[in-house]
């Protein structure tokens, strides 16, 4: 019994060193935004994870700031296999044919994070993510940056204060209808060239969450936000299907679980650090930050809200219902 047990004891070891001579799994991470935004955390807490659980036998590499792919580039190099792991932001599925992740970008359709993660983390949030599979991607988890502000060179204190203005948006067919419906000229623009566009007069202005606004120094380039809350912003955290289905199992497993770990911090650290952000623009001095009072924000959904009407062809009458009634918005009640 005694040499039975060694023999297995040493059959163990010699598992564990050519497991440990393996070339780990490279798993190659790309994003947009910085390495200090929500996003940019959650990336490398989700490295830490991975690395850890799965003892080495992967290596996640994290290319953030689009210093491996932009915004236009990154949806293509994944479903070529030349990335692993991306989280676009939700608006991204719309130009892959996926029309109806464009239901995020509804303006006012969710009314804070609670109403948010009623979708995002029940039903509705898997059915969503499992439309992207004939797509050839996997769609693993939901991850929240926040709700955004316009900003601009001159104040926003009423929807009429957006007409005329080109105002930076994602390629978003429902973004582009949202800028319509207040008369300004809707502008798509790869997020990595805000910034010179805002500083060189491309574009008057911009919405996004706080994080991304200071994170990218767009406040040093805009005098003046108002904190709408109009619109949300997350991501889907994606992988290549044939990639991640080709995975041992056991990786796979602990990967699952390196990703529900760091969903978890991704959303908890979300409205932190948009508190945080808005506190540093404000600190700044350079950025007037304005709140609008509650006629005001009242005057800005119903302006927007008939573009819930107008992209029901488009998204779907049925999943913009389904979402109204797992949230409990009502527009008629506006």
């Amino acid at each position: 019994m005694k040499i039975r047990a060694l023999l297995v004891g040493l059959v163990a070891v010699g598992l564990s060193a050519a497991a440990a001579a393996a070339d780990p799994i490279v798993i190659k991470f790309s994003h947009v935004v910085a390495q200090d935004t929500p996003k940019g955390k959650a990336a490398e807490k989700f490295k830490e994870l991975a690395e850890k659980y799965t003892s080495g036998a992967v290596k996640v590499e994290v290319y953030a700031n689009s210093t491996l792919y932009k915004d236009k580039e990154e949806m293509e190099a994944l479903q070529l296999g030349a990335v692993q792991l991306l989280a676009p932001s939700l608006a991204k599925f719309g130009p892959l044919g996926v029309r109806e992740f464009e239901v995020f970008d509804l303006p006012y359709i969710f009314d804070g994070y609670e109403a948010l993660n009623k979708v995002t983390q029940g039903a509705v949030g898997q059915q969503l993510l499992a439309k992207l599979e004939p797509k050839g991607i996997k769609g693993l988890a939901f991850w929240d940056n926040g709700f955004k502000s316009f900003s601009a060179n001159t104040p926003i204190r009423a929807p009429e204060d957006l007409k005329g203005k080109k105002m930076r948006i994602q390629s978003s067919k429902v973004l582009e209808e949202q800028m319509r419906e207040v008369k300004s000229l809707p502008q798509v623009m790869a997020f990595s060239e805000v910034y010179q566009a805002l500083q060189t007069g491309v574009v008057d202005g911009t919405e996004n969450p706080h994080s991304n606004l200071y994170t990218q120094k767009m406040h040093e380039v805009q005098k003046h936000m108002t904190l709408t809350d109009h619109g949300y912003l997350g991501y889907a955290v994606i992988t290549n299907k044939k990639f991640w289905e080709g995975l041992p199992a056991e990786v796979r497993t602990q990967l699952d679980k390196a990703i529900a770990e760091s969903t978890v911090y991704a959303n908890q650290i979300a409205k932190e650090e948009n508190d945080k952000s808005l506190e540093a623009v404000r600190a700044s001095g350079k950025t007037e930050i304005y709140t609008p009072t509650a006629e005001e924000k009242a005057a800005f959904k119903k302006a927007f809200m008939p573009v819930h009407k107008k992209m029901e062809s488009r998204i779907g009458k049925d999943l913009i219902q389904s979402i109204y009634k797992e949230t409990g918005f009502d527009p008629a009640r506006l």
